[in-house]
């Protein structure tokens, strides 16, 4: 969707959310709100401006009329779309392989290094009937527990395998799907699988964040093959695993005074446009 497309949608819920508001509220310089389709596209802020004090629009920025229910006009001028120029896309990527080139520039510590405070620790998160239990550099475990620490039944989800998880690294691709920079480790050699014969496997997948280190999900990429993220504060201390701030832009608006909203209303007749009229 185009990015003008995306605006207008923007514009109309927020004329509309002020459709009941007096205009002494809206038209002081009045924040209305910040609006993002997710935490990593741009947010856009719309201000509205009074007569007295309009936004004064640089070159080739494209316009749009909009309505309220009131029937006041406003001029609205959207912001350019520019690419982000940190280089990364917002497709997230395992960025495991490209880590040597840049730690040898840098002087950076390893993710490995980054994650030593989690040795000899072990999380736990509990989904409905099962507890899964992942120990650092240990094993990861799928229990389920009675009586407050009573284990009734346990499945080893694999033991961390070094040498598998320094050839996935090497070997990864650099796009993927994961919605954020992770890093892995592969653990092996679990409880056989009833329903494939093999030993049950686990990707257990470290990503940045700000708070406390914790087992965040748990999913089973196919039969008996599993992926836990965890997430570690310590990892955002490397700066290819920080996650991106979206950029924020505004959109202006200014109020059409009411003179010049008769003569851009006759253009508007004579060329067939309408304004765009905000929703209810």
């Amino acid at each position: 969707m185009r990015i003008t497309q995306i605006l207008s949608s923007l514009l109309i819920i927020s004329l509309s959310s002020i459709s009941n508001v007096s205009s002494d509220q809206i038209f002081p310089a009045h924040l209305v709100g910040t609006f993002s389709r997710n935490n990593r596209e741009p947010k856009y802020t719309i201000e509205y401006l009074p007569e007295d004090a309009p936004f004064h629009p640089g070159d080739n920025l494209e316009s749009m009329v909009m309505l309220d229910k009131q029937g006041r006009r406003f001029l609205c001028f959207l912001p350019k779309e520019e690419e982000s120029a940190t280089g990364w896309t917002s497709t997230q990527q395992n960025i495991s392989t490209v880590l040597m080139e840049t730690d040898k520039q840098l002087k950076l510590k390893t993710p490995d290094e980054l994650l030593q405070p989690l040795n000899d620790q072990c999380l736990l998160r509990q989904e409905g009937w099962w507890s899964y239990e992942f120990c650092h550099l240990g094993s990861v475990r799928q229990l389920h527990v009675e009586d407050g620490n009573k284990i009734v039944q346990e499945f080893s989800l694999g033991k961390y395998d070094a040498e598998a998880t320094a050839a996935f690294n090497q070997n990864v691709s650099h796009a993927s799907t994961m919605k954020e920079r992770y890093h892995s480790h592969i653990f092996t050699n679990g409880t056989t699988c009833d329903l494939t014969g093999t030993p049950r496997e686990v990707e257990v997948r470290f990503v940045c964040a700000e708070t406390r280190a914790m087992v965040t999900s748990i999913t089973e990429l196919s039969t008996c093959k599993y992926a836990l993220t965890v997430q570690c504060p310590t990892l955002c201390k490397h700066p290819l695993f920080q996650l991106e701030k979206p950029v924020s832009h505004t959109i202006h608006c200014n109020l059409i005074p009411q003179e010049e909203d008769t003569t851009r209303n006759e253009e508007e007749r004579v060329v067939g446009e309408s304004p765009k009229v905000a929703d209810s």
